[in-house]
């Protein structure tokens, strides 16, 4: 009832039910009680509930939390596909890199106190966003050839110290 009563007619389309509830396995969970869902299933409830409202933007704050590493692709590529096929712009905030490289295309970098004060810059295409980031944290990151992942490099190692070189923070 809950994902029924922020739109029906949204959530009653072919459109909508092709492009986030499967995907982002929904369906089943239809009939349950929300006090009976776990973690992830909450998670993935609150993200179709936001990507089912009418807005110009959206706003989702840790959409992977709670959420196994099949579901995390699962969503990011939902996400990314509802704003690409909507026209719509969605501001995503994240602590897992990955997920972040799989939803974005452009980003912002925040610096300051956390809690206290911050500036933020951008937006930048991810290339340059992400190398600003790694670079102020002293991290390089290179893509596993077989999974395809963002792997952090060991500090000083080969890699990281030609990474750094090159000024190429994020998959060199």
């Amino acid at each position: 009832d809950l994902l029924y009563s922020s739109s029906f007619e949204t959530m009653e389309s072919g459109f909508f039910q092709t492009e986030v509830l499967e995907p982002l396995a929904i369906k089943y969970l239809l009939d349950k009680k929300v006090k009976n869902l776990s973690g992830g299933e909450l998670q993935r409830v609150a993200i179709t509930q936001c990507l089912a409202e009418e807005a110009d933007i959206y706003l989702l704050d840790e959409p992977s939390a709670y959420l196994d590493s099949n579901q995390r692709m699962n969503a990011a590529k939902t996400i990314k596909r509802m704003m690409m096929k909507s026209g719509k712009s969605g501001m995503i905030v994240d602590h897992d890199m990955y997920f972040l490289d799989m939803v974005s295309d452009s980003m912002m970098v925040f610096s300051g106190e956390p809690g206290h004060h911050g500036i933020g810059e951008g937006p930048f295409d991810m290339r340059e966003g992400m190398n600003r980031f790694l670079k102020a944290v002293d991290i390089t990151f290179r893509r596993d050839a077989e999974s395809h992942r963002p792997r952090i490099n060991k500090p000083d190692s080969r890699l990281d110290r030609e990474q750094k070189g090159k000024g190429e923070y994020y998959y060199a």
